[in-house]
């Protein structure tokens, strides 16, 4: 549950969209070396606490420990005090760094939305989880090869295109479990680009720079990775 470097941002939408009351994960902080901040969910928010490695123990508050495990044992039995309104919050459920999502924190729709301003409680009923993502892409036709720009949306194992952003039916909807590889394409005169094989047709799709290409890429590979875990472990079932 220790995460290094992920940012306040980061950590925030992390526990927002896969944590519960009680999820905590420990960070650097910015401040200046040797300070951690624990970042704990509360029912509908998230809170930071300073914790201090002097070199030989851990500082938290008045109190002082010699190890972090000493530290969380102390205050999973013990409510931390998280607000000024006296909001109690208890360590329950650490948050592990290696879990089955993505590692492409900074594209969630939750943090972007933190940074323009809007709060928590205006996220919480609306948090994706990290396995989601939208954006425009630009998209070659399937018979006149001229490139459009077109509206994406990614949920669950579904990748669905639009005209634009604010059309409300797709044009098409690509069933991900049909999907046999994903990767980068140079063959296109186009920069930034990368294609989606399926069996009856290649998609070749183009987005603005190049992290945001990886990015798709990246999100695409573990959908076809996990679609790939669950059959495998479907065939062990029937086998068995």
């Amino acid at each position: 549950w220790y995460h290094g470097n992920l940012t306040r941002h980061a950590a925030e939408a992390l526990l927002l969209s896969n944590g519960q009351d009680g999820s905590y994960l420990l960070r650097k902080s910015n401040e200046r070396e040797g300070l951690y901040s624990l970042s704990v969910r509360g029912k509908d928010s998230v809170k930071h606490f300073h914790v201090e490695h002097t070199g030989a123990s851990f500082k938290f508050g008045f109190n002082e420990f010699s190890s972090l495990k000493e530290l969380v044992m102390h205050f999973a039995n013990q409510p931390l005090i998280g607000s000024e309104t006296g909001t109690l919050i208890v360590l329950k459920h650490p948050y592990p760094w290696q879990v089955e999502e993505p590692s492409i924190y900074e594209s969630v729709r939750v943090h972007t939305a933190m940074q323009t301003g809007r709060t928590e409680s205006d996220l919480v009923p609306n948090a994706p989880s990290l396995g989601t993502k939208e954006g425009y892409l630009i998209k070659q036709g399937k018979i006149v090869k001229s490139w459009k720009t077109r509206w994406f949306t990614l949920h669950r194992y579904e990748l669905k295109y639009f005209k634009d952003q604010t059309a409300t039916e797709p044009i098409r909807a690509l069933d991900l479990t049909e999907c046999s590889a994903v990767q980068f394409d140079y063959s296109q005169e186009r920069v930034n680009c990368f294609c989606l094989v399926f069996p009856l047709r290649t998609y070749y799709l183009c987005a603005k720079t190049g992290i945001e290409a990886d990015e798709w890429i990246k999100i695409l590979r573990w959908k076809l990775s996990q679609i790939r875990k669950q059959l495998e472990e479907h065939n062990a079932t029937l086998s068995s």
